[in-house]
């Protein structure tokens, strides 16, 4: 009897469906302990949680799949699934998007994700898809900040001459042309080893940037410019969005949104323990630097940000509440 029951389990098994599942691959440019690593971490749990197991992530952290640039290229091209990009080079896919990434744009960051939450940056998002992207949340990388192996900079004239790495967004290079920075646009996993060897002075990123990237190993200097807001995407292509049930569209949406609350949290957590830890790794930091003097540096960029994006749309951000 005992084992006609067994028998007639097994058989019964055979019949039942067998659930399916599908691994979606996602990559960053920084470690997966890092800011982008927790928000994609999440987001990876909340995919898996939220289908049942029936959508599981791979990661690729520390830029395996290559750059920013290419991996964006990759989504385009339906050969990676997803993205938690920086929006440097967002705007070379989606020009519109090259509006957030204007030098002294916002004031802190609860302007800057008020605005990305609110009906400007929503409105924003939804100019990816006919440009063979889906946006699915802005998340973080955070306030840009200069690092050289040269002299502190306090003001832009310190910062005059010194040859810097900067993304590949003509935005941020207008901006540091007035500085008197020479910038020279290079992909992300290139940057350390341009440092070591003196390549380039120096660099500019967010302190999560920094700290995970090691980067007090190969620059002396770090000055709290906070130049520029560095927002960040989730970014996947029409292709997978296209095979989801409405349940599932759902679920990534949600999932997004989540990885992008953990990411900020990160940001948050490393801003504020992130510099103490980067003078005890042997960096000597300015914590003051000269605002005005930069602010005053950009008035003719700003004049030719204002016939390329409109003097309206800048104030509506600037002047956001």
């Amino acid at each position: 009897m005992k084992i006609k029951s067994i028998v007639l389990a097994f058989a019964t098994s055979l019949t039942l469906p067998v659930m399916a599942q599908t691994v979606i691959k996602i990559g960053y440019a920084t470690t997966n302990t890092s800011h982008y690593g927790v928000g994609s971490t999440v987001f990876c749990d909340e995919i898996e949680k939220g289908t049942q197991g029936r959508y599981k992530c791979q990661q690729f952290p520390n830029s395996a799949l290559g750059g920013e640039r290419e991996m964006i290229e990759a989504v385009q091209l339906g050969t990676l699934d997803l993205v938690n990009t920086s929006t440097g080079p967002v705007g070379n896919f989606v020009p519109e998007v090259k509006i957030v990434d204007i030098p002294f744009l916002f004031r802190d960051y609860d302007h800057a994700r008020r605005v990305l939450d609110g009906p400007i940056g929503q409105d924003l998002l939804t100019k990816f898809p006919s440009k063979g992207l889906v946006a699915l949340a802005w998340t973080e990388n955070g306030f840009r900040h200069m690092t050289n192996n040269k002299r502190a900079i306090v003001k832009p004239a310190d910062a005059s001459g010194l040859k810097m790495r900067t993304m590949e967004n003509k935005v941020h290079m207008d901006g540091y042309k007035a500085f008197g920075i020479q910038p020279t646009p290079m992909a992300f996993p290139e940057v350390y080893g341009a440092l070591q060897q003196g390549t380039v002075d120096g660099q500019e990123n967010p302190i999560p940037v920094i700290l995970a990237s090691k980067f007090a190993q190969v620059q002396k200097h770090l000055s709290l410019t906070g130049h520029v807001y560095s927002p960040a995407l989730i970014i996947t292509s029409p292709r997978l969005m296209g095979r989801l049930s409405d349940a599932d569209k759902k679920v990534f949406y949600e999932a997004a949104h989540k990885a992008a609350a953990a990411q900020r949290k990160k940001v948050n957590d490393d801003e504020n323990t992130g510099i103490a830890q980067l003078e005890k790794d042997g960096m000597t930091v300015v914590r003051k630097v000269d605002g005005l003097a930069f602010r005053d540096a950009l008035k003719e960029t700003y004049a030719n940000y204002s016939k390329e994006f409109g003097a309206d749309n800048i104030r509506r951000i600037q002047d956001f509440k």
